[in-house]
This record gives structure tokens, sequence and C-alpha cells, in this order.
């Protein structure tokens, strides 16, 4: 492959290590990944915390998906982790249940219900969900009449999923050790 490239200064293994030092770059959260998640505020009087946490408070994430999760750096962070491995939908599925639960319209909940099905739960659907059939079956009928606890069992299925894969390979990633250091 290289074979071509003799006039070239560089070996191929030095080229590779160049290439992979890029794109490796490439792949890095911004300085600002706050700016990557837009979080939704029924009440925008409290202002998101933007800042990069203490090493304290990024040190828990390693054992609580929940204190991550409120936490809006890491949150942007876990979400720019998750969206260079293409495994966003199960934390986006989390968030859309989340703004489910706040909405007070029967008529609102009724429409991001069908939103929410038709975007992760039902088959082939464009960020479908890795749920069981039990799960998926027990939320097809609490759709039948929505309310805000339609989505919890999918919900709790996906939070445990991510609090045992997803976390800790965002733990182990370049992403959380560069915040750690």
């Amino acid at each position: 492959m290289c074979k071509g490239l003799a006039a070239l200064p560089h070996s191929c293994l030095e080229r590779a290590k160049e290439i992979k030092i890029k794109l490796g770059i490439l792949l890095q959260k911004p300085d600002s990944a706050v700016d990557l998640v837009i979080p939704y505020n029924e009440k925008p009087e409290k202002p998101a915390k933007t800042q990069k946490p203490s090493l304290d408070e990024a040190l828990q994430w390693r054992d609580s998906l929940d204190k991550l999760l409120q936490n809006n750096y890491g949150l942007a962070s876990f979400k720019s982790f998750l969206k260079s491995e293409f495994s966003e939908e199960n934390l986006e599925f989390w968030l859309a249940c989340e703004d489910y639960k706040k909405i007070k319209s029967p008529t609102k909940m009724v429409e991001k219900a069908k939103k929410i099905y038709e975007e992760f739960i039902q088959t082939e659907a464009p960020k479908e969900v890795n749920i069981d059939h039990f799960t998926k079956d027990i939320t097809m009928k609490s759709l039948v009449e929505p309310s805000l606890s339609s989505f919890d069992v999918a919900q709790k299925r996906i939070y445990a999923l991510m609090e045992k894969d997803s976390l800790p390979r965002f733990v182990r990633s370049e992403f959380y050790q560069e915040l750690i250091k």
C-alpha cells in the first residue's frame, strides 16, 4: 500500500501514527462540551452549570450514573462520548422520557408519546433502543392510554443498560480520563 509513497520522507508506520493522532484529535470533545447539549428547562431562571466540574465531582461519576446525568457538563461529555461511538440512542431515549414526564397537557402527552414510540421503540425505528419483547409489549400496552408512567419500564431498562455498559466504557475513555487529570 505504501510502495508508491517511497519518495515521501516518512515510513508507512510513521504516517499511520500521524493519521491516528489526527483522528484522535478530531474525536476528542471540544473544550465547550456543554454547548453540544441544550438542556430542556421548563424554568429557565435556573442557569445551567456550565463550568468544568471539580475533580471530586467528576470522580463520583465513576460510581453513579445519576450524578453524571444530573451534571450538565457530565451529561454533555457523556453524550459526546456516546456520539463518538455512534451509540447515543439510549441516552436520547432516556432524556426524551425525562422530558415526557414533565408534560401537563393530555393532548401534548399523546403527541409526545407517539413521537417517542416512533423514534425509539417501534421495530426499525430510526433510533431504536435495545429492549426485550416483554418490555416493548408492556410499553405498547401502556401507550393505549398514555400516562406519565407509560415509558417507566423501558426507561428503567435503558438506564440499567447505560449503567452496566455505557458508563464503564465512558469511564475508560479518553473523554473521561482527560477530565480527571
